[in-house]
C-alpha cells in the first residue's frame, strides 16, 4: 500500500513539474478543499461511532483501527491473529 502512495506522489510531482514548465495551471483543488474531503471521510465514521455508543458498546482502539481507519485511509483492515 505504501508503494502506491509513493508512486502516486512521485507521479503528481512529475506532472506538477511538467505543468510548471509549460506554464499551465493545475486543475487540482486547493488545500482547503482537500481538507474538506478529509473531513467528510472522518465525518462518515461519526455515524458508526454514535451507533456503537447507543448500543452501549465500548469505543476501543482495536475497533477504531479495524472499522474506521480503513475507511478513512483506504488501507485494508489489520489482520487479527494470535497475540504473543
Amino acid at each position: 500500500m505504501l508503494k502506491s502512495f509513493v508512486f502516486s506522489l512521485a507521479m503528481g510531482l512529475l506532472v506538477g513539474v511538467i505543468y510548471s514548465i509549460i506554464s499551465l495551471r493545475s486543475p487540482a483543488p486547493p488545500v482547503a478543499a482537500l481538507a474538506g474531503l478529509f473531513g467528510m471521510l472522518v465525518g462518515e465514521q461519526l455515524v458508526s461511532l454514535v451507533q456503537r455508543l447507543r448500543r452501549g458498546e465500548p469505543l476501543t482502539l482495536a475497533w477504531f483501527r479495524h472499522e474506521c481507519v480503513p475507511k478513512i485511509s483506504g488501507t485494508p483492515p489489520p489482520v487479527e491473529g494470535p497475540r504473543p
